[in-house]
């Protein structure tokens, strides 16, 4: 065991943390600082949604053209 964890040592820890239960006294962030940081979990944003917006607005400027044909 490079890590120091034999299968016993897991066993161990996994029986004392089913006897903790930490899971049932989280209550999340508190500070106003962490309770932004955790608003923006599941933020999708970022570059790939620049993308997607200027692929939509191309997509517009297309439809709206109607006889754009594109060179093959």
């Amino acid at each position: 065991m490079a890590n120091g964890w034999t299968p016993e040592r897991r066993a161990r820890q996994a029986e004392l943390i089913r006897n903790w239960k930490p899971w049932e006294r989280s209550t999340g962030p508190k500070s106003p600082a962490g309770k932004a940081t955790a608003s923006r979990n599941a933020f999708t944003g970022g570059f790939g949604a620049n993308w997607r917006r200027l692929r939509k607005e191309v997509n517009e400027m297309i439809r709206r053209c109607g006889d754009f044909q594109s060179p093959r």
